[in-house]
C-alpha cells in the first residue's frame, strides 16, 4: 500500500514539474522575422543524387554542400563549394562529365552558372577548360563570354566566348585566338 502511494505521490510531482517546466520553454520563445531570401529552405551536405529520365539513370551530381533558396523572390540552388556531375550511357559507362568550383541554377529561368575551373568532356571526348559558363536548360543552348581552352583529338581552339549546343558537339568560337595543331609524332620526340 505504501508502495503504490509513493508511485502516485512521485507521478503527481513529476507531473506538476514537467507541467511547469513546458510553459517557461513556451514563454521564452522569440519570434522574429525571417527574409526567404537570406534564409535556406533546405541545406544538404555531401550529397549524391542520381536522375533518371524514362526509367533510365543518365546523370549523377555530387557535391559538399547544397543550399536550396525555394521560397526566395528569385529561387535558387547554389553549389558554393563545387559540383561534379556524371552523364551515363545506357550501359552506366560515363560518356561525358563537369566539374566546377561552385555552381548556382536560376529556377525559374532554367539557367545554371557555373564558376572557376570548369571543366567539360562531351561525348567525343574533347575537353573544354573556362572560369564561367551558362547552360540555359530552356533554350538547349551552352555559353560563355569567358576565355575557353577546347582540347579535341587533332587540335587545341582557343578563344573567348563561346556558344554551343547542349551536348558541347557543335559550338562557335565568338572570337578564336588560336588553332594549334596536334602532332603525335613531335609530341612523342618532345616528350623524349
Amino acid at each position: 500500500m505504501y508502495r503504490l502511494r509513493d508511485i502516485l505521490l512521485t507521478l503527481t510531482i513529476l507531473s506538476v514539474l514537467l507541467a511547469g517546466c513546458g510553459k517557461e520553454k513556451v514563454d521564452s520563445v522569440v519570434e522574429t522575422d525571417t527574409n526567404p531570401d537570406s534564409m535556406p529552405t533546405m541545406v544538404t551536405r555531401d550529397v549524391t543524387t542520381l536522375i533518371s529520365d524514362s526509367g533510365m539513370t543518365k546523370y549523377r551530381i555530387t557535391s559538399k554542400l547544397w543550399i536550396v533558396y525555394d521560397e526566395a523572390k528569385t529561387p535558387v540552388w547554389k553549389f558554393p563549394t563545387g559540383l561534379y556531375l556524371e552523364k551515363f550511357d545506357e550501359k552506366f559507362r560515363v560518356e561525358a562529365h563537369i566539374k566546377c568550383d561552385s555552381a548556382t541554377y536560376f529556377k525559374q529561368e532554367k539557367l545554371w552558372r557555373l564558376d572557376g575551373n570548369v571543366e567539360i568532356s562531351n561525348v567525343q571526348k574533347e575537353v573544354f577548360l573556362t572560369e564561367q559558363l551558362y547552360w540555359s536548360q530552356s533554350r538547349h543552348k551552352v555559353y560563355s563570354d569567358s576565355f575557353i581552352h577546347i582540347e579535341k583529338s587533332d587540335r587545341i581552339i582557343e578563344g573567348y566566348g563561346f556558344t554551343s549546343n547542349e551536348k558541347m558537339t557543335t559550338y562557335i568560337i565568338n572570337k578564336p585566338s588560336g588553332i594549334f595543331p596536334v602532332d603525335e609524332e613531335r609530341a612523342g620526340a618532345a616528350e623524349q
